[in-house]
């Protein structure tokens, strides 16, 4: 299951830098000035799962393989965005293909990097940010309104259809994101949502980029940053893009010390990186064999049978039933057949919601 999130924010505020330790190499370029971004990059990321590791090291596969997630570096929005400034509506087009949005916001001072508006205000580099989004459904969903008026005269189950998403559009034009409208819970808004991809339904990650004295004190900056996460319910993150640009090829030992010598137990990134999968509602089951250990992404609450499709769809379609062991059951009694032995090993049929960690063997016929 293919997993996406869209780095978002102004200008300068280390989007690219960002996105460089993301994927352990220099390929998104970084520069001193606006739009040295132009197009969309992307980046596989692995998830950070200790669990997978532990596994591995009973099972010792040929190979190991972790749940990913893509994420997607689109340039610098500013004001005007939605209408086309800064080449606005094409990199809004490519938020539309995410399914959420890292917020990245500067939280520092430093008079050598170039701010797009020339100070630093979080909340406000937010406002503009989010105002663009909201705009840009506004226009998408207006020219859907107008679409389906122009039809009605021949398919008058458009009726309920325009009223909802008129609903909506005020809503909209409020300076309300979608991801806050109270009846998103119908079939018609969900098949608008489906087609249209709104940007402001998508969850939201805030990522606030501090400098390293920042990573050890929050600052006043990050402080209401993450005030205004808490209010919105969204998640919040606290990095430094240019210590996590810094730690790239490093090994485990200087690695460690790095983080040690800033005071930080855990990358950034880690933070990062495991905060997007779970914000987008996913867990991970394992699958255990000598040729391969392997992380499965699902939805959280999938039942076995819609779990076993992630591996095949014929899994799913002849699924016969599911012997799952606890992760820590696995790791406690070392194996898979000391597993049996013991009596932890279950046997699951098409009801069971596969939990978080979960090592499963399906068995199937088709």
């Amino acid at each position: 299951m293919a997993l996406s999130i869209g780095i978002v924010g102004l200008p300068n505020v280390g989007k690219s830098t960002l996105f460089n330790a993301l994927t352990k190499a220099q390929n998104a370029e970084s520069a001193n000035y606006a739009f040295c971004t132009i197009e969309p990059n992307k980046a596989v990321v692995p998830v950070p799962d200790a669990r997978i590791d532990k596994l591995a090291e009973i099972v010792n596969p040929q190979r190991v393989q972790q749940s990913t997630v893509d994420f997607i570096d689109i340039a610098g929005l500013v004001e005007g965005a939605s209408k086309g400034e800064g080449l606005g509506n094409k990199f809004l087009g490519n938020i539309r293909e995410t399914q959420a949005i890292l917020h990245v916001v500067r939280c520092f001072d430093n008079d050598d990097v170039i701010h797009v508006a020339n100070s630093v205000d979080p909340l406000r580099d937010i406002e503009i940010i989010e105002t663009e989004l909201i705009l840009a459904d506004v226009q998408a969903l207006d020219t859907r309104i107008e679409g389906m008026k122009k039809k009605i005269k021949g398919d008058k189950t458009l009726g309920p259809k325009i009223a909802e998403a008129e609903k909506l559009l005020e809503h909209l034009n409020e300076g309300n994101p979608v991801n806050t409208f109270g009846e998103l819970d119908t079939d018609i808004m969900d098949e608008m949502m489906r087609d249209l991809r709104m940007i402001t339904a998508k969850n939201v990650i805030y990522c606030a980029n501090v400098d390293e004295e920042g990573l050890t004190e929050d600052n006043d900056y990050v402080k209401k940053v993450k005030a205004l996460a808490d209010e919105r319910g969204a998640e919040f993150v606290k990095i430094s893009a240019k210590m996590e640009e810094e730690l790239v090829g490093l090994d485990d030992d200087e690695y460690n010390e790095f983080l040690d010598s800033y005071g930080v137990t855990e990358s950034g990134l880690a933070k990062i990186i495991r905060t997007g999968f779970h914000s987008l509602g996913m867990i991970s089951y394992f699958t255990a064999g000598v040729k391969e250990v392997r992380a499965w992404t699902i939805h959280d609450g999938d039942k076995a049978p819609r779990a076993a499709a992630a591996i095949h769809t014929d899994f799913e379609r002849g699924f016969i039933r599911a012997e799952v062991i606890g992760y820590n059951d696995y790791i406690t009694n070392g194996s898979e057949a000391a597993c049996r032995s013991a009596g932890v090993l279950r046997s699951e049929g098409k009801e069971y919601v596969v939990k978080d960690g979960d090592v499963i063997h399906f068995l199937f016929n088709v």
